[in-house]
């Protein structure tokens, strides 16, 4: 068999095409999407990461490093799948404001662990999220208007290069791979664990305000008018929802960085809509950012697409607040801006648009080409107003890095990828090579 001199050289599963457990270990956290691997290995530590690089160098395969799938493609046909979920210890070192965690560690551990010293990481909106992909892809959450994309916050990456041996990179001992490595994705190593800032989260306000569909004019005027002066600290994000057999609703979520009595008196507008059916704004820990949305944390199918845009006019509103939701499940809004905006040290660079917008479809059989064929004529509909470029982290099967980085940026990350690894045997989900 292929894989018996792997499974006698790592401590951790090794499974291959035909095994028990096989097919649930390929299977990423997007159950709409198919992973039709080679094997997948479970590493059971750092050594394990290095030796299923050293093989799948030696046997001509690539080596795909997914803790949970959440960006997952399916396009890595014959790869090894490298399961790195086992590497989730986190260490907060709360006098230096830093965090240490493991390739497989999850913003929810994060938060928690960081909340019980004040503190916060720049996390994204679920909390199953896996840290790694996330930050290598820029990572923007709730905090990104005012402290900027999660990769900006490394100190330094721990990896496995394309010859199987272990380093710590930072700014000062490899510049180039340490750009690379902050928002340029997962084809230049395996990353095994991260080290970066956490931030002063002393007090925080957030949660979701909904609204039957009814309001939505007045809620759509209400986010308008608050991301138009929103300071950094305040994020808002406006949601459309439309699930089988119920009524289409509206919600603003928010999440303020700062005093409770200052975020409610910001988002005090919102008090003048009424009518409200939950109103969730309180002050909570930021070990509680998961609850503002209240996203699936268990696998689910699901059909994707984001654009980044230009403005909010009167033809952008006529799409995005006029139009039926379904066959979508969610038409999402969220403000950009502030530190995004702002120049950044790494791949990512910044994000001057001031808007994004998410579209998002249940993955089940009968709905795929409705939901994809909503999406496209949405887009087609915005077009005037979409800029074409969109963050990594917000790429869907099918699309590619090149919709990610503009062409000078994504030329400087294929050099450093074919000089760091030129047999192309570490792959990202989207590979900038691709």
């Amino acid at each position: 068999m292929e894989f018996d001199q792997l499974r006698g050289t790592v401590q951790g599963r090794v499974l291959g095409s035909g095994d028990e457990g096989f097919e649930q270990a390929a299977q990423p956290w997007n159950i709409a999407v198919a992973q039709p691997v080679a094997a997948v290995v479970e590493a059971a530590n750092v050594a394990d990461v290095a030796a299923v690089v050293r093989f799948a160098r030696a046997a001509g395969r690539p080596v795909v490093a997914q803790p949970t799938g959440h960006g997952a493609t399916g396009d890595i046909g014959a790869a090894i799948l490298l399961r790195t979920g086992h590497l989730n210890s986190v260490h907060i070192d709360a006098p230096a404001r830093v965090a240490r965690v493991g390739a497989g560690a999850r913003w929810g551990q994060v938060q928690a662990a960081a909340a019980e010293h004040g503190l916060t990481g720049l996390a994204g909106s679920n909390p199953v999220v896996g840290v790694t992909g996330y930050t290598l892809g820029g990572g923007k959450g709730w905090f990104a208007r005012k402290y900027g994309w999660a990769s900006n916050a490394v100190r330094a990456f721990e990896i496995v290069t394309a010859e199987g041996e272990a380093l710590r990179v930072t700014f000062d001992s490899d510049p180039e791979l340490f750009w690379a490595l902050c928002g340029g994705g997962g084809d230049f190593a395996v990353v095994t664990a991260l080290e970066f800032d956490l931030f002063p989260a002393p007090a925080l306000y957030g949660g979701r305000i909904m609204w039957s569909a009814d309001r939505l004019p007045e809620v759509w005027d209400a986010f308008r008018e608050l991301t138009s002066q929103a300071p950094d600290e305040l994020s808002v994000w406006f949601q459309r929802f439309q699930f089988p057999e119920a009524p289409e609703m509206v919600a603003l979520d928010l999440a303020y960085l700062g005093d409770p009595a200052e975020g409610r008196a910001l988002t005090a507008a919102l008090d003048r809509i009424g009518g409200a059916i939950a109103d969730k704004r309180a002050p909570m820990s930021p070990a509680a950012l998961g609850d503002i949305t209240a996203e699936p944390t268990n696998p689910s199918p699901a059909i994707s697409r984001a654009e980044v845009l230009t403005d909010l006019d009167d033809e952008a509103v006529k799409v995005l607040a006029g139009e039926p939701v379904a066959p979508l499940a969610n038409i999402q809004v969220r403000h950009l801006g502030g530190a995004l905006a702002r120049p950044a040290a790494g791949a990512r660079g910044a994000l001057t648009e001031p808007y994004l917008v998410y579209l998002l479809g249940i993955g089940l059989p009968h709905l795929r080409d409705a939901v994809r064929a909503k999406q496209t004529a949405m887009v087609e509909s915005l077009a005037d107003h979409i800029s074409g470029a969109k963050p990594y982290t917000f790429l869907a099967p099918g699309e590619s890095a090149a919709d990610a980085f503009p062409a000078a940026t994504l030329d400087r990350l294929r050099t450093i990828k074919r000089s760091r690894d030129p047999q192309n045997v570490i792959r990202a989900n989207f590979p900038v090579l691709g």
